[in-house]
């Protein structure tokens, strides 16, 4: 029997056989091409001491310096542990809570008080950081705010909030989880409701209760969702919530050590102190780490499933 191979098409084959279909992902290339390539190289500033005077490409280069400052400063670890740890726990807790709510509520009988409980949830979702700054302020102002004046009528001291680093950790993750948990319960709601019914006709037969169903069917089912939701999101685990922290403690130094990210001391360096190579130098490092820990995370998944991976 003789095989007849296909003569492989090469890419300017493909290119006018689906012109149509090029042409369409034309916008698309173009954008990412003049917001994300072209001004990548941006990143030479990383070398040079930036000097207003002068060109791009006739500042002083240092080389490393920039890179070297930050690190014997202390900057970059102080920087680098911030922004991972706010993260880590931002998408630990998020996801764990979140999948924890979709199934509360896909067990909800009351059509009417799912609905209702649903939107409650999902709301916060859409206020603005500036607004929720606007909250925080009048709960914990020292003088007027809603904490104060509250300990203040049953004859207790006032709190100072921010002037406590330690406490903002809690409330930077409470009121992150409050505004994003509801955004990604409706995800993994979608997913339960895609469960075949008939598991769980099968496990009630068989004699299953409520919480036998929930942990050998559910939790099961939604593996491939928390997974790809994670991948996604440890590929911005470097990337802060620049909004949420500049909003919530704004110019605050007194809590800078324990609420100061990456995101906003670059935003911080390129207003106040015109340190353009410092800037640049700490986004660089932020994405190669982001990154190199995307490739890493992914090359382990594929290792123990590959049909989990990204790629």
């Amino acid at each position: 029997m003789t095989v007849i191979k296909k003569k492989k098409r090469g890419f300017w084959y493909e290119l006018i056989t689906n012109r149509i279909m090029f042409l369409m992902l034309l916008p698309a290339l173009l954008f990412f091409l003049i917001n994300s390539y072209f001004p990548m190289v941006g990143i030479y500033y990383a070398f040079t001491k930036f000097d207003f005077n002068k060109s791009l490409f006739e500042s002083d280069f240092v080389g490393l310096e920039n890179f070297k400052f930050l690190w014997r400063s202390g900057i970059l670890v102080r920087l680098t542990l911030n922004t991972f740890g706010y993260n880590l726990a931002f998408i630990v807790l998020g996801n764990v809570l979140a999948v924890a709510l979709a199934i509360m509520l896909s067990e909800l009988r009351l059509k009417w008080f799912k609905k209702l409980t649903q939107s409650v949830m999902f709301l916060p979702y859409f206020v603005s950081f500036v607004i929720l700054s606007v909250i925080v302020y009048n709960i914990f102002n020292y003088e007027t705010g809603f904490l104060n004046t509250t300990l203040k009528s049953f004859g207790m001291e006032p709190l100072d909030v921010y002037s406590k680093p330690v406490v903002w950790i809690f409330l930077i993750i409470l009121f992150y989880l409050w505004k994003n948990i509801g955004y990604s319960m409706v995800i993994y709601l979608a997913s339960i409701t895609g469960i075949n019914d008939e598991y769980y006709e099968a496990a009630k037969i068989d004699g299953a209760n409520i919480f036998q169903r929930i942990w050998y069917i559910t939790v099961p089912m939604l593996k491939t969702t928390f997974v790809m939701l994670l991948l996604f999101a440890l590929g911005s685990i470097m990337k802060g919530q620049f909004d949420l922290f500049y909003q919530l403690v704004g110019n605050n130094g007194l809590l800078y050590n324990t609420t100061d990210i990456l995101d906003t001391y670059v935003y911080r360096s390129l207003k106040v102190t015109f340190e353009i190579g410092m800037a640049t130098a700490a986004g660089v490092y932020q994405s190669v780490f982001g990154f190199v820990l995307i490739m890493t995370v992914n090359w382990i998944i594929r290792r123990i499933n590959d049909e989990y991976a990204l790629f």
